[in-house]
């Protein structure tokens, strides 16, 4: 392990006991999840968007 790495780990996660890590990469995982969950709506949305712009 690279002292950088350690340092970078050390700032991200010093002062956190176990429950407060597993509750930040809860989080995290919930927050990856959500992104998708909103990019997956946009594109339905533009999908719609232009579909609707198209003259019949």
């Amino acid at each position: 392990m690279s002292s950088a790495a350690f340092y970078k780990w050390r700032a991200k996660y010093g002062g956190m006991d176990a429950s407060l890590m597993t509750r930040m990469k809860e989080l995290e995982a919930e927050n990856a999840r959500l992104k998708k969950m909103y990019a997956d709506v946009q594109l339905q949305n533009d999908v719609i968007k232009e579909a609707m712009a198209k003259k019949w």
